[in-house]
């Protein structure tokens, strides 16, 4: 093609790619507030139930607590809330992944 004349093709590709991006970013958007992923702390004291954008939806005491000191329920606590940021982590990368596998650069980009 010579110099200084339009590529109509490759600007209705362009626009095409950009609103199938748009679409794309949307449905990452919405299960990323949506995927929930559930952690237990190590020692099975505590259950976390994190979104994968980071949100903790649930925080569950599975056994009894009378019999255990304040400073190991805070460290089963702040164990199982560090795995939720970790698997929250991980399910937004899952998740970009998935969402955007088929997608392909341009030529040339």
């Amino acid at each position: 093609m010579p110099r200084g004349e339009i590529d109509e093709a490759w600007i209705e590709e362009a626009v095409r790619r950009y609103r199938r991006i748009e679409t794309l970013q949307a449905e990452f958007d919405q299960a990323v507030s949506t995927v929930e992923v559930t952690v237990r702390s190590p020692d099975g004291l505590v259950e976390v139930v994190v979104t994968a954008g980071g949100r903790i939806t649930d925080v569950r005491f599975l056994g009894p607590l009378h019999q255990r000191s304040p400073r190991d329920v805070a460290g089963s606590v702040q164990a199982a809330v560090t795995a939720a940021a970790d698997a929250a982590q991980w399910a937004r990368e899952k998740l970009h992944n998935e969402t955007f596998a088929a997608y392909r650069p341009l030529a040339g980009a």
